[in-house]
């Protein structure tokens, strides 16, 4: 089974040089208990340590089964420890942090088998030496024997070949040392048990043949065996691995015995994820506040269609810069002269151009997913009132904002007051609407001819109020020498006009208490009917029909430009294409089929046919929702400061372990472990500390939660729950913690990795 060929290895300190083996050879019979005599020094613990693949010769070869160990990998000499050989230590080297079942159950994990079969068979052994009452206790709880029958049965729990047995009864009374030493004989009947001592009676009452040493020489052999070099089995271990389980076991046992040490540490690496959740709380629950005042102000903030759209990227990046002329003159000149230069835009703005085949499409948008569609014009009626002194004013209607009055009656009744009169049933009457305060702008007052200087002003005194609409045939005479149209100095003629359409306040509206949607503003509203009948005067007019002949402006007899002609014609009602138009939609989700409908329509057009649409609610939320995005990451890069020096120090901390655990480590690489298998212990290590960390810190942060909701709320009754924490970034901050920790540890798990195993069972 076992020879070894002028085996050889030297030691080096500083420039000292020492050879433990001096080309020292030895074979071994399959099933004998050998006995290695010798003084300190002589290299009884390096032939040990040799034949069971801890440590490495210089020279001479190993064989197993007459196959050479020379070329053996890291890998192969793993699986050789794992299923040839088993170690019975002096000083035990149990695990203590796991129990009597577990460590002999340790290097079964290693050589792969299922947790059943390793259970039976750890009951098994553990039966075997007696200890099959104490398999749950800890290592710590029992005898000094016991333990050594605990180390015994962990050699024999993977049925090896080679028993190596260093000083076995060396650390027990002499009573228990015969039991041990009985048990060991019995063991060599059926495997090769070498066993090093100190004690020639205890050599020659047990074992069957004594190998004495000096000098790294063999200088005796009791029963000496010479084997054939050229046989063999051509032996193939099975690679040994630890499951990533066992590894989160072992370090989980470990960290159960230092469980403040781990709390502690656990807290530190917690801090960092505390701040980075509040953040992410504040800012989620910023994000839904933003998202609910969109929900519930859809119809304050509608889809609009303006003749040049928002541009949104433009909105978040600022006003584009003017880009200028190229030029090659000289910078602050002193010659007395000015030099003309053209400003480039910066940008070709989208211009939206409303047609026809636009709002045929828009007709055919279901009528159940909006409030409202409103339609402004250009159009400048031409209204007059009579003040309380009988005197004509002519009205500026864009100062009044004179505007239609809604045509959903159910919706006008759900959200406004009629406080005195009737709503306009006519396009002969008029609706005044003031704000939630019973206030009228003093600009409106004003253009209305009442005196802004008063403190209040009764409803009666409105209700009643007359006013003329006068059309343009009306409104405007024609000058056939000048060939321009004049407006009618006359006012109370224009007011007093047959054809002229009269009109009187009927009523007073103000938006209702609690209503989700205020469609009007303040100011003064006509019937939608009085519109339309404006328009078809307007574009039958002599001045409408001349004026769209011309490229002269027929009021004023200066050259228009393509633009200002568009103007002209909207203002005197002759073109009745839309200048803007609001949909209101009535909940969030219909806001997202009109823009589907309204997206539909843009489908395969060329960039400039396109109608743009513009989302107020959305700008708003998406402009304040990069903002609070943009704080967000300042605080949290902040936050993740303190996960930085966490990590680091959680880094150390693993570090302490591996020196605490460097036992350990000789342990399961005596078992077989490979350097990863050590490497895999230490991240699992980590990667509990880790989930610990992040646990802790996100449920501390969920409290803290409370009292920072309260602490908003006193402040503003509003935000009743701003600070929420999404389940998502819960199981994501807990998967940072892990992998944060998990990298910090990666060092110390490469140190521990590279220990010596014959040195790291030498640490106490």
């Amino acid at each position: 089974m076992l020879q070894v060929h002028e085996l050889t290895k030297r030691y080096a300190i500083a420039n000292f040089k020492q050879t433990a083996l001096d080309q020292l050879s030895l074979s071994f019979r399959d099933k004998e208990f050998v006995c290695i005599l010798g003084p300190s020094g002589s290299g009884k613990t390096t032939l040990l340590n040799m034949i069971g693949g801890l440590d490495r010769y210089d020279d001479g070869d190993l064989l197993i089964d007459g196959k050479s160990t020379q070329h053996f990998t890291d890998a192969d000499w793993d699986s050789y420890r794992n299923h040839a050989i088993g170690f019975i230590f002096q000083s035990y080297n149990l695990i203590t942090h796991t129990s009597v079942l577990a460590n002999v159950e340790i290097g079964m994990t290693l050589s792969g088998l299922s947790a059943e079969k390793r259970r039976q068979r750890a009951l098994e052994v553990l039966e075997q030496v007696g200890l099959k009452d104490h398999v749950y206790k800890k290592p710590n709880q029992l005898s000094g024997g016991q333990m050594q029958r605990v180390a015994i049965a962990r050699a024999l729990a993977n049925d090896p070949e080679i028993i190596l047995a260093d000083e076995p009864t060396g650390a027990i009374d002499s009573e228990t040392s015969k039991h041990i030493m009985t048990l060991i004989q019995e063991i060599s009947k059926d495997k090769l048990v070498i066993m090093v001592t100190h004690d020639q009676a205890i050599a020659e009452r047990y074992a069957s043949r004594i190998v004495s040493l000096k000098d790294g020489r063999v200088i005796n052999d009791t029963h000496p065996y010479e084997r054939d070099a050229t046989k063999h089995a051509g032996l193939k271990f099975k690679k040994t691995s630890m499951a990533f389980v066992q590894a989160l076991k072992l370090s989980f046992n470990n960290l159960k015995t230092k469980k403040f040490r781990t709390l502690i540490t656990a807290f530190a690496g917690s801090i960092g994820i505390i701040g980075v959740a509040l953040v992410l709380a504040l800012a989620n629950g910023l994000n839904e506040e933003i998202l609910q005042l969109e929900r519930s102000t859809l119809a304050e903030f509608p889809l609009q269609i303006d003749p040049l759209p928002i541009n949104i990227e433009a909105a978040r990046s600022g006003p584009p810069r003017p880009q200028f002329a190229e030029t090659e003159r000289e910078e602050f000149p002193t010659i007395p002269f000015i030099f003309p230069f053209e400003r480039q835009a910066a940008q070709t703005q989208h211009v939206n151009l409303i047609r026809d085949e636009f709002i045929d499409h828009l007709d055919a948008l279901d009528p159940a997913l909006y409030y409202q569609i409103t339609v402004v014009r250009s159009v400048n009626m031409n209204l007059l009132t009579r003040l309380e002194d009988e005197s004509i004013i002519q009205v500026d209607t864009r100062r009044i904002n004179f505007e239609p009055t809604l045509n959903n009656d159910e919706f006008f009744e759900d959200n406004y007051d009629l406080l005195f009169g009737q709503a306009p049933q006519n396009d002969q009457e008029l609706l005044l609407v003031v704000d939630r305060f019973n206030q009228l702008n003093v600009t409106v007052l004003s253009a209305l001819g009442f005196s802004s200087s008063v403190e209040s002003l009764p409803f009666e005194q409105f209700i009643g109020r007359e006013f003329s609409v006068v059309f343009p045939d009306q409104f405007f005479r024609f000058d056939e020498d000048l060939n321009r149209f004049f407006p009618v100095g006359n006012l109370e003629t224009l007011f007093t006009h047959e054809e002229a359409v009269r009109l009187t306040i009927s009523g007073i509206a103000r938006p209702r208490e609690g209503s989700a949607s205020t469609l009007l503003s303040s100011g003064l509203k006509f019937h939608p009917d009085l519109e339309t009948r404006y328009l078809e005067e307007a574009s039958a007019s002599l001045i409408g029909q001349l004026q769209a002949q011309s490229n002269v402006s027929m009021i004023t007899g200066l050259p228009l430009t393509e633009s200002a002609r568009t103007n002209l014609l909207r203002s005197l009602g002759v073109d009745a294409t839309p200048s803007q138009i609001r949909i209101y939609p009535v909940s969030f989700e219909a806001k997202t089929a009109i823009r589907n409908h309204l997206d539909d329509f843009n489908e395969n057009l060329p960039e400039a046919q396109r109608i743009i649409y513009t989302d107020l609610a959305a700008l708003i939320t998406e402009l304040t929702g990069d903002v609070i995005t943009g704080i967000s990451l300042v605080l949290i890069a902040f936050s993740a400061i303190s996960l930085v020096v966490s990590s680091i120090m959680i880094g150390i901390i693993t570090y302490v372990s591996v020196l605490e655990r460097t036992k350990e480590i000789g342990i399961l690489r005596s078992l077989g472990a490979r350097k990863k298998d050590i490497s895999r212990v230490f991240n699992a290590e980590t990667s509990l500390i880790g989930f610990v960390a992040g646990a802790l810190g996100v449920s501390i942060a969920f409290v803290l939660t409370f009292p920072i909701n309260r602490l908003i709320n006193s402040r503003v009754e509003q935000l009743d729950r701003l600070a929420v924490l999404p389940l998502w970034a819960f199981l994501a901050l807990i998967a940072i913690s892990i992998v944060l920790t998990y990298i910090s540890g990666l060092i110390p798990a490469g140190i521990a990795a590279r220990k010596n195993p014959v040195e790291a069972l030498r640490t106490e």
